[in-house]
């Protein structure tokens, strides 16, 4: 199924300087990261209060507009056997509502098992960080996981 979404976003965007949104919804924080103009690598951005949706949204338009975003990619955390949980559902209901916020934008689901785990495993090992400091950015790296496979999927550089 996403083959043909890869191919097709290929194409759009191989000839612009759009960028793309990659985030890690938390029902606490949300995570974010943002590729560079070619779509090559994904870096983490910031990370965001998920308290209230008309202020978190405003914060949304913001970026979108300063890093002229076209494409929003989402981790969706299935469960290992692939399975919709609570978290995906939730997921899903935020998805919804991004949709309806930025109706032009492009706006995907990516299964994204696991980045959270990888994420802090490097966080540890890499660079041997307080669990109170590997808080603070864990979001945002696990973002750039999300939105690192999805732009390496489509296989840009």
């Amino acid at each position: 199924m996403f083959t043909n979404y890869f191919k097709d976003l290929k194409e759009k965007y191989l000839q612009t300087d759009k960028r793309f949104l990659g985030i890690d919804y938390g029902t606490k924080n949300i995570g974010l990261a943002i590729s560079d103009t070619s779509r090559t690598i994904a870096s983490p951005y910031k990370t965001l209060q998920n308290k209230n949706y008309n202020v978190l949204f405003k914060e949304f338009e913001e970026i979108i507009k300063e890093f002229d975003i076209e494409v929003i990619i989402i981790g969706l955390p299935l469960q290992m056997d692939g399975q919709m949980g609570d978290t995906a559902q939730k997921v899903e209901l935020f998805k919804k509502e991004l949709e309806k916020n930025f109706p032009t934008k492009q706006i995907f689901l990516f299964d994204e098992r696991l980045t959270s785990k990888i994420g802090e495993k490097m966080l540890i090992k890499d660079f041997d960080l307080s669990r109170k400091k590997r808080a603070k950015i864990l979001d945002k790296i696990s973002a750039s996981y999300i939105l690192q496979n999805f732009l390496d999927k489509m296989n840009f550089n």
